[in-house]
């Protein structure tokens, strides 16, 4: 492996990582490029969940570095999705890809549009948290729905925690990215396990990407924490907007 390959994975696990806990999507910048260095996609795909599981345990380290958390709650959303994900996994029904990329760039779309709206609606006053029984009941069963959408594909289901999390529980858009990273934690472990028993991961790919996914999650939990929501929200635009041009007109 050459050095320039080296640097390569690294710096595109870094700017996934980076997004992924941000935004989302970031595996729209890191499975290209494993494909591009010559592993299979079923390969690229499971060298990847290495990395995003790095990166998430280095995101919610990040997050609780600064003081921000919504555990307990983000551990039953967790399990929650878990359960989703293990049915999801199990789901065998082929999307056509061209079909799935054009859905994923709508529902992008709608997530970004709902929030922005969101944060100009009664501007200047801060909507309170809804964190009764209900509101917790509601997340988690959704979260269910959530998990079956990140075990049978994955990408995209960072923006559908999020568009749930700002929703239903009025969180942050900085709190629900520390409830998103802990989530996807859970139930990634699930399908990693998966991955392992069936060889499938290029452990060399997959451990470089992890350390660039960490280091990019690492650095984008804490200056989101202390940017705020604002330049989160700048973001996340810019991914949204990027990303669903890509998944809509270029395959």
């Amino acid at each position: 492996m050459e050095l320039t390959d080296i640097l390569l994975v690294l710096g595109a696990g870094f700017a996934a990582g980076f997004i992924n806990t941000v935004a989302g999507g970031g595996s729209l910048v890191s499975l290209p490029i494993l494909i591009f260095l010559g592993l299979p996609p079923a390969v690229a795909n499971a060298s990847n969940r290495v990395a995003i599981f790095s990166q998430n345990i280095f995101g919610a380290l990040g997050f609780k570095s600064k003081g921000v958390s919504a555990f307990p709650f983000s551990l039953w959303l967790g399990l929650s999705a878990l359960v989703g994900a293990v049915i999801g996994a199990k789901i065998a029904v082929d999307i056509p890809e061209d079909l799935f990329n054009k859905l994923l760039a709508i529902i992008m779309i709608v997530v970004v549009v709902f929030i922005v709206r969101k944060s100009t609606h009664k501007k200047g006053v801060e909507l309170l948290e809804r964190m009764d029984e209900k509101h917790q009941i509601i997340s988690i069963i959704l979260f269910f729905f959530v998990g079956i959408w990140g075990g049978f594909i994955q990408a995209g289901v960072g923006f559908l925690i999020i568009m749930v999390l700002t929703s239903v529980n009025r969180f942050s858009l900085v709190k629900t990215n520390s409830a998103k990273v802990l989530v996807v934690l859970i139930y990634t472990s699930a399908a990693l396990v998966v991955f392992i028993l069936e060889g499938t991961i290029n452990w060399l790919y997959g451990s470089l990407l992890a350390i660039g996914n960490s280091s990019g999650a690492w650095v984008a939990s804490r200056w989101s924490v202390e940017k705020g929501d604002r330049s989160v929200m700048i973001i996340l635009v810019v991914a949204v907007v990027a990303m669903a041009i890509k998944l809509w007109f270029f395959e």
